[in-house]
C-alpha cells in the first residue's frame, strides 16, 4: 500500500471543515473516518451523534453498533432501514477496525440511502484506499484521515485549540503542558476543556500558575525550568529539578526529559551553524518567520531566547551533549542502563552535560 501524504496539519483543517458543515446541517451520507489518531475521529463521530437528529427522534432513529459484535451484512441491513418518523436515521458503526469482510459494506457505499446517514469510526490504522469501500466512501461521502501529530507539531496546535476558547496562552504554560503530556492530544484537549471553564470570568492568558493550580502541574519543577537552568548552567537549579523528577518518576519519564533536552540543544545546534554559515560562506541568516520553522518553535519570544542562548554553547560541545542524549534516550528504554533508575540515569546525564 502505497505510503500516505497526509500530514497532521490536513487532519486538523478537515476535521475543522467537517465540523463546520455538520453545524451548517449540510450532512454526507456516509463519514468514513479513519487512521491512528483517535483525537479527531471522535470529535467528529460525536458532533454527528449529537446534531444530526434531537435529542427525541435519537431514540428511534440512531443506532451505534461495534465492530466487534456486528458483521457487515447486519449493518448493510440496517442501512436500508426507513426512518421512523423522520428524515434521517443514523448508524454509528464504531471500531469498525474490528469488523470482519469490512469490505463487503462496499455493497452499501456504492449506493448509499438517501434516507440513511452511516458513520464509520475505523481507528488504528487507514481502510486500504484500493479497496471497493474505500471508493466507495470517497465517492458518495466524507473521508476523513486522521494522523497523529509529532512532537514539533503539538505547539501550533495548542495555540489554535486555546485561541479557539477564547484565550491566549503564555509560552512557559504551554511548554508544561506538552513536556507532560507528549503528543496525546486527547488528553491536552481534555484539560484544557477543563481548565477554561475553571478559570475565573474575564481570564483572557493561561499562565504557569493557572496550569499549575487547576491541572497539576508543578510550575517549578517541569521539563521547561530544566532545560532553562541547563542552558542557564544554572547546575545547582538541575539537579534540584532533577531530585524531584526522581521522587515523582511517573509524572516526570526519563524519556520525555530526554526528548525535551535533545529540542533544546538541536535548536542551539541549529543556530549556531546557521551563524557560522552566515559569517564563513556569506549565507544569509534567515528570517526570525523561517527560523520559527527551521527551530521548530511557535512564536518569535523562543527564537530571541535561542538566538541570545546559542552563543554561550560552543557547537563542538553541543554535539558531544547531543551523543549523550541519543545514548541516555536508549538506556531510558531498558538498553544498558546498568540497573540505575531513571533519576540515577539523569542525575548522572546532566553531570555528563556540564563538563566541559
Amino acid at each position: 500500500m502505497a505510503k500516505s501524504t497526509v500530514k497532521f496539519r490536513d487532519s486538523v483543517a478537515r476535521t475543522d471543515a467537517l465540523l463546520g458543515e455538520i453545524d451548517a446541517r449540510r450532512f454526507a451520507p456516509i463519514y468514513l473516518l479513519m487512521g491512528e489518531e483517535s483525537y479527531f475521529i471522535d470529535r467528529v463521530a460525536d458532533r454527528l451523534a449529537a446534531t444530526i437528529l434531537d435529542e427525541a427522534a435519537r431514540a428511534f432513529n440512531q443506532i451505534t453498533v461495534y465492530g466487534k459484535d456486528s458483521e457487515a451484512g447486519q449493518v448493510i441491513n440496517l442501512c436500508r432501514q426507513m426512518p421512523m418518523m423522520g428524515s434521517y436515521q443514523v448508524v454509528i458503526l464504531r471500531e469498525a477496525q474490528q469488523l470482519r469482510g469490512i469490505d463487503k459494506l462496499s455493497l452499501y457505499t456504492q449506493k448509499p440511502s438517501p434516507t440513511t446517514i452511516l458513520v464509520v469510526c475505523h481507528k488504528e490504522k487507514n481502510v486500504d484506499k484500493r479497496s471497493a469501500f474505500y471508493k466507495g466512501c470517497a465517492a458518495n461521502g466524507a473521508v476523513l484521515e486522521s494522523v497523529r501529530p509529532r512532537d514539533y507539531e503539538i505547539g501550533p496546535w495548542l495555540q489554535q485549540f486555546v485561541r479557539s476558547k477564547g484565550f491566549a496562552i503564555d509560552p512557559k504554560a504551554a511548554a508544561m503542558l506538552t513536556d507532560h503530556l507528549g503528543t496525546d492530544i486527547a488528553r491536552i484537549a481534555g484539560e484544557l476543556d477543563k481548565l477554561s471553564v475553571s478559570l475565573p470570568e474575564g481570564t483572557q492568558r493561561i499562565t504557569d500558575a493557572d496550569i499549575e493550580t487547576h491541572i497539576g502541574i508543578s510550575k517549578e519543577f517541569n521539563n521547561f525550568e530544566l532545560c532553562k537552568a541547563v542552558v542557564d548552567r544554572d547546575v545547582a537549579r538541575a539537579l534540584r529539578i532533577a531530585d524531584h523528577f526522581a521522587r515523582n518518576p511517573k509524572e516526570n519519564p526519563l524519556v520525555v526529559t530526554v526528548v525535551a533536552l535533545f529540542n533544546q540543544f538541536r535548536q542551539l545546534f541549529t543556530m549556531n551553524y546557521l551563524r557560522w554559515q552566515s559569517r564563513r560562506k556569506g549565507v544569509a541568516i534567515p528570517s526570525d518567520g523561517e527560523l520559527m520553522k527551521l527551530l521548530r518553535v511557535n512564536n518569535p519570544y523562543a527564537v530571541a531566547e535561542i538566538k541570545q542562548t546559542a552563543p554561550a554553547w560552543d557547537n563542538r560541545h553541543v554535539f558531544r551533549i547531543l551523543g549523550l542524549l541519543r545514548e541516555y534516550d536508549a538506556r531510558s528504554k531498558g538498553l544498558n542502563a546498568g540497573g540505575l533508575s531513571d533519576g540515577e540515569l539523569l542525575r548522572e546525564l546532566l553531570l555528563k552535560i556540564f563538563v566541559r
